[in-house]
């Protein structure tokens, strides 16, 4: 499981007031070549995510000063780093909130710390711009998007994506013209569809459509097929 010597130290920040969770989880992620920084409440990790480079933030909901929802939207509002969001019950609500806020994953507590290491690690990949082998820039219709940059844009138009929401959107374009289930969805970005809800896929699909300017009354991009799934107009705008 130790992150393989030719990648660079992925580097994480924790913001977590639980001091025994956060010390397990920091000295597990530091044995298999993760840096932590641990910050104990929202004011204090939001200043060191801002301040201080990061390749990706672990964000508990509950924090003194400043709670991980507040912290997750002034943080989506000024950088693009990866946010995954601990959530203390799996509670639906607390994690379509999360999502809706700009986090790119959630994990529910109590976690497997080998599971939340793989998310992480999933994470700064796609962050880095290796979301996978033989990923090439495409077109589709109004859509271009590359991977080696993760840019996006929609008739010229830069948008600015999460490295998540662009492994989401990127999976529908390179399908472009077919139907795709949540389920399958799920499991081409996370990699497994366990422990995941229903709501997650339209959280995102909700938040992508904002960013791109796809009109959810009418979206001419990313479309839904009622009962089935959601797929990317082709060229012709299918």
């Amino acid at each position: 499981m130790a992150a393989p010597p030719s990648d660079p130290a992925i580097r994480v920040l924790l913001i977590e007031d639980d001091e025994r969770l956060a010390r397990l989880t920091a000295r597990y992620l530091a044995h298999h070549g993760v840096q932590v920084r641990h910050e104990s409440d929202g004011v204090r990790g939001l200043a060191e995510a801002l301040h201080n480079r990061h390749d990706l933030i672990l964000l508990d909901l509950m924090l003194p000063g400043l709670d991980g929802l507040a912290v997750c939207h002034q943080l989506r509002a000024r950088c693009d780093v990866p946010i995954i969001m601990l959530t203390a019950h799996g509670e639906e609500a607390d994690r379509v909130l999360g999502l809706e806020s700009g986090a790119d994953d959630y994990v529910a507590k109590p976690f497997s710390s080998r599971e939340l290491l793989a998310r992480v690690r999933a994470q700064v990949r796609r962050a880095r711009g290796r979301v996978g082998p033989g990923r090439r820039p495409l077109q589709v219709g109004r859509l271009t998007m590359d991977p080696a940059t993760l840019g996006v844009s929609v008739d010229d138009v830069a948008c600015s994506l999460t490295s998540h929401e662009f492994a989401l959107l990127y999976a529908l374009a390179e399908r472009a013209g077919r139907v795709i289930g949540r389920e399958q969805l799920l499991e081409l970005v996370h990699g497994n569809a366990e422990q995941v809800f229903d709501r997650a896929i339209d959280v995102q699909i909700s938040r992508l459509r904002r960013k791109l300017g796809d009109d959810p009354a009418r979206p001419q991009i990313l479309l839904t097929v009622r009962g089935a799934g959601y797929m990317v107009a082709g060229a012709e705008g299918t």
